[in-house]
C-alpha cells in the first residue's frame, strides 16, 4: 500500500495567480521578421497546478493556525451558562478521505488537534457530513478510531438526499442549536459546510476550486 506521505497521484487545482502569469508571457504586440507589428497571441493560461498530500497538509495547517488563537480566548470566556460546540465536516475535514487509502481512513491531523483541545476542555463536536445514513455506523466507528470524541453525528436520511447540501447543513446546526449549544465554530473545505450561518466563526480549509470533495 502506497504511504500516503509518497503519494504520487496529483490533484488539480487552479493556479492563484494565473491571471498574472498570463499577463507576463503575453506582450501586448508581437513582431514579424520584417518588422511589422501583428496582433499578439496569448500564450495557454497556465490554470492548474499539482497540489500533493505534503501541500494539503500545509494549507490545512495554516487554517488551522488561525483557528487555535481564536478558539484559546473563545473557550476560556464561555457566557454564563453557555455551552459550546464545534461542528466539522468530515470528508477531507475531519478525515483524509482523497489522501487516505485505508480504513479506517485517517485523521486530518492539524483538524483534530484543534478538536481535541476543545473537546478536551469542555466543548462538544459534533459532525455534519453529506455523506448517507446507510455509512452512519462505519462513519461513527471511523471517527472514534480516528481519535474524535463526538457528541453527534449528523448524516443525510433518503430525504436529505433530494435538498440542497447547503440547506441540509444549516438545517443541521440550527437542530444542534437548539440542544441549548453555541456554536462557537463550523470547519469544513467547501462552501457548502460553512454557509447559512448558525456559527459564531467559520473557518474553511482548502478544496482546490472543488477538486476534493
Amino acid at each position: 500500500m502506497k504511504s500516503r506521505r509518497t503519494w504520487l497521484s496529483r490533484v488539480s487545482v487552479t493556479a492563484v495567480s494565473a491571471t498574472a502569469l498570463v499577463a507576463l508571457a503575453a506582450p501586448a504586440e508581437a513582431v514579424t521578421a520584417s518588422g511589422t507589428p501583428t496582433a499578439a497571441t496569448a500564450a495557454p493560461a497556465p490554470t492548474t497546478a499539482d497540489v500533493d498530500y505534503d501541500t494539503w497538509q500545509k494549507d490545512c495547517r495554516a487554517v488551522m493556525d488561525q483557528a487555535l488563537p481564536y478558539l484559546k480566548e473563545r473557550i476560556a470566556n464561555p457566557r454564563p451558562g453557555e455551552k459550546q460546540a464545534i461542528v466539522l465536516d468530515i470528508d477531507n475535514t475531519a478525515l483524509e478521505t482523497d489522501f487516505g487509502f485505508s480504513f479506517p481512513q485517517p485523521a486530518n491531523k492539524p483538524v483534530l488537534e484543534v478538536a481535541q483541545y476543545a473537546e478536551e476542555r469542555g466543548v462538544d463536536l459534533f459532525f455534519v457530513t453529506a455523506r448517507p445514513g446507510i455509512i452512519y455506523a462505519p462513519t461513527e466507528w471511523n471517527l472514534d478510531q480516528a481519535g474524535y470524541e463526538s457528541s453527534g453525528l449528523y448524516v443525510r436520511g433518503f430525504l436529505d438526499l433530494f435538498k440542497n447540501v447547503a440547506d441540509y447543513k444549516t438545517a443541521q446546526r440550527v437542530a444542534i442549536e437548539r440542544q441549548g449549544y453555541t456554536i462557537i465554530a463550523n470547519i469544513g473545505n467547501s462552501p457548502t459546510d460553512l454557509s447559512g450561518g448558525h456559527a459564531e466563526k467559520t473557518f474553511k480549509l482548502p478544496d482546490y476550486d472543488g477538486q476534493l470533495s
